[in-house]
């Protein structure tokens, strides 16, 4: 891609010696329960607020998670999938809003390692173990889908490219070091199939001409820190920039591996909100009808409390053969594996999606009416639940689990599975 040096990965970025640097994958899940214990605490008061969790951003790269899946070669953890689900289940269960944020971190070095050249490897993998934060800037409003792209990467008479577009829904990009733009190479041929070729850039998030704004109004999911993204003529070096299109050219776990990240995150809501019901049935009072001294005693409460948890259980034994899946398919990449790595994962990710919204649901059901207070905040597992399975229909992951059921049908290879 590149048709001059990267300059700046001449002087890869120094670790930040607070920031800590991870070696295990037990050390990785480690570090995520300690701060999901701490990210807990405060997470009800954030989402009321809409106190998007600075403080807690910070910690989260000064703990070394960030840095996890560097490659060892580069001084990271490279830890399995198997990890970074439990480490993203881990976080979610705790706050789902603020264990998004480090989600696009993840995918987007991932697409440098699939992607990347020497120099761009070198520069990038530095800086996650320093604790800096890459955010997505993909989807645009504008389009008839969400693959429709008009950010457009242009060469500059200048030399290198200018880059100009807008971009919605960027997670984590109000404290992002680095934003992650997917724009169309407007003097570049299209691809055989006619669709336009695209690439990955990345730009600093505060380079000349670029704008975020904090516009992200949903009802869940408050403290993503997400925003609008605007970009006007952007500088962009050619070392800056990553191929996109020919990442799906032939058998990749990058969707799969995309997928299943969110896939954590609905299974560690589903956690969440059901541990909020248990602690809310031991101060509820049991119905009258009952006859037990304890809401815990009601037979009937109990029948839905135990249907609830075999629900958050399969999913998240699910989530752990999708990982496991990924993992095979990583080391052994072919058509056959990756297609199965993808299937597990749109199942996993179905199961999960399910069990978020009924637990968050249901916990009202469990804890009664007292559990409605405002002052309890209890809504906000259903509202970051309902928020965050709206991400990729899973209507249509059923329909890819069917064909491969009853057809052997593979599932199409794009960044959803």
């Amino acid at each position: 891609m590149s048709d001059r040096p990267f300059a700046a990965a001449t002087a890869p970025a120094v670790v930040d010696r607070r920031v800590a640097v991870l070696r295990s994958d037990a050390e990785a899940v480690e570090v995520a329960g300690s701060l999901a214990v701490r990210f807990a605490a405060g997470a009800g008061a954030r989402d009321a607020e809409r106190r998007l969790p600075a403080v807690e951003v910070e910690e989260l790269s000064a703990s070394g998670l960030l840095g996890i899946t560097v490659p060892a070669r580069f001084g990271g953890a490279d830890v399995s999938v198997a990890t970074l689900t439990e480490v993203f289940r881990l976080l979610a269960t705790a706050d789902g809003s603020l264990a998004q944020i480090p989600h696009s971190h993840v995918v987007f070095l991932d697409a440098l390692r699939r992607q990347g050249d020497a120099d761009q490897h070198a520069f990038y993998f530095a800086q996650a173990l320093a604790g800096r934060r890459f955010a997505n800037a993909q989807t645009e409003r504008g389009g008839r889908t969400i693959a429709d792209d008009a950010t457009t990467l242009r060469r500059s008479p200048a030399g290198g490219y200018l880059l100009t577009g807008e971009k919605f829904y960027c997670t984590g990009a109000l404290f992002a070091h680095w934003l992650v733009v997917r724009a169309v190479l407007a003097d570049t041929a299209a691809r055989p199939d006619g669709s336009p070729v695209k690439a990955l850039v990345y730009i600093p998030r505060d380079a000349p001409g670029v704008r975020v704004a904090d516009d992200w109004d949903g009802m869940g999911q408050r403290t993503t820190a997400s925003g609008t993204v605007r970009l006007d003529g952007v500088a962009v070096e050619a070392g800056q920039v990553v191929p996109f299109s020919s990442l799906f050219d032939g058998p990749t776990t990058y969707g799969a591996r995309a997928q299943v990240l969110h896939a954590a995150l609905d299974v560690g809501i589903a956690r969440g909100a059901l541990d909020a019901a248990v602690a809310q049935v031991a101060t509820a009072r049991p119905w009258f009808e009952s006859g037990g001294a304890r809401a815990a005693d009601d037979p009937l409460l109990v029948q839905q409390a135990g249907e609830l948890e075999i629900e958050v259980r399969a999913a998240e034994a699910l989530l752990r053969e999708a990982a496991a899946a990924i993992d095979a398919a990583e080391f052994d990449p072919t058509g056959d594996a990756t297609a199965r790595a993808s299937v597990a994962t749109a199942v996993a990710k179905v199961a999960g999606a399910r069990a978020a919204v009924r637990a968050a649901s249901e916990l009202f059901e469990l804890g009664g009416t007292r559990s409605a207070a405002g002052t309890l905040n209890l809504a906000r597992h259903w509202r970051d639940g309902r928020t965050h399975t709206l991400h990729d229909p899973s209507r249509w992951k059923v329909q890819h689990i069917g064909r491969w059921l009853l057809s052997g049908t593979p599932p199409p290879r794009h960044g959803q599975l």
